[in-house]
């Protein structure tokens, strides 16, 4: 069995193994790391063998851990030997491993939108649909609130009825947004848990968001990952990631980004905290967003395009289209639980 792990911005670490009676055997470490002293592969190797096959990532760390003693380890660390193992075995995969579908949905209504991730999500998860990227279409204004926010606290419901936007509840947590067609960018990820074996829960978001931080990048902005799930620049916080694990196997992780915000319009509909603002160290919630239009110069359509590109090149994307059982079961999703006053007020 052969796995291999790249570390962001370090070394590739190689394991080269078999399974004996449920258990690993015939370690081989190998990658261009550096280590000091020579011997630590071996002990590291050794201290590997032995190890139950289905031992989770923080006991393989640990004997990693013991057979390191005191070596130096210079662009990678023990989590990345284990992950390189958990590849190994196939219970880890990486973004090369899936064949990624590109799914056009067409533009959609609120409750529509909240609906689609609920059933692609599970969808992926039991192995129906390869993992999947889908760019939202707004057909209407909205203000999606995360899963465990207070409606009360959080949406002037008043102000969004002015302006229009349907205030909906998704499943992932995370803080309120605020869209209009045309002036947001919108994507989900929908992939198998494999991809982020191993990851902790925060470590996940900037794993999953790198490829979008580096379309960015190519296109003039000095975007960069702000933990716990914030894309940001220099100018201002461009948008923000959530995510819902499901218990089928997959993981839901979907990024609104800020394309031309009518800020105004936002303050007047999300009751922004003092406790937040201070948080942030500023006083005004209108610096904490800047629209990508400002940074880019390009049309909306430009820049999702170029995201798009990036990822094919990177990973590769087939079209697709949206179905009519997906949709039917969406429908009926959308109706019977996002339009339910009760899921709505679920914290009220």
């Amino acid at each position: 069995m052969h796995g291999e792990y790249k570390v962001s911005g370090g070394k590739l670490v190689v394991a080269d193994l078999t399974v004996r009676q449920g258990r690993l055997a015939d370690v081989v470490l190998s990658g261009d790391f550096f280590l000091e002293p020579d011997e630590a592969l071996g002990r590291i190797s050794d201290a590997l063998e032995g190890v139950s096959a289905s031992a989770p990532l923080s006991t393989l760390v640990e004997a990693v851990e013991s057979g390191r003693q005191d070596a130096v380890m210079v662009g990678f660390d023990p989590p990345a030997v284990g992950l390189a193992v958990l590849r190994a075995l196939g219970r880890s995969t990486a973004w090369r491993d899936h064949r990624f579908e590109l799914l056009d949905t067409g533009r959609q209504h609120p409750h529509m939108q909240m609906a689609l991730d609920e059933v692609i999500a599970r969808q992926v998860g039991a192995g129906e649909r390869p993992p999947t990227l889908r760019v939202w279409d707004w057909a209407s204004n909205a203000v999606i609130i995360g899963s465990f926010q207070s409606l009360s606290n959080e949406v002037d419901r008043e102000a969004a009825d002015r302006h229009e936007a349907t205030v909906v509840r998704r499943i992932s947590g995370g803080g309120a947004m605020f869209v209009e067609p045309g002036n947001t960018i919108t994507y989900s990820l929908y992939v198998p848990a494999t991809l982020v074996e191993g990851l902790s829960f925060a470590d996940s978001y900037a794993f999953l968001d790198a490829w979008v931080i580096r379309a960015l990048r190519e296109l003039g902005v000095d975007a960069s990952y702000v933990p716990l799930n914030d894309i940001a620049s220099p100018a201002g916080k461009i948008g923000g990631a959530a995510q819902k694990r499901l218990a089928s196997g997959a993981v839901l992780h979907h990024v609104t980004m800020s394309y031309d915000i009518d800020a105004a319009k936002m303050l007047d509909i999300i009751r922004i905290g003092r406790e937040k603002l201070a948080d942030k160290g500023i006083r005004s919630a209108v610096k904490r967003v800047d629209p990508i239009r400002s940074q880019t110069g390009l049309p909306r359509e430009k820049v999702i395009e170029a995201m798009l590109e990036h990822f094919r090149t990177s990973y590769g994307l087939e079209p697709a289209q949206l179905d009519g059982a997906t949709r039917a079961e969406a429908e009926q999703l959308a109706e019977s639980k996002y339009r339910d006053p009760a899921w709505l007020a679920r914290v009220p």
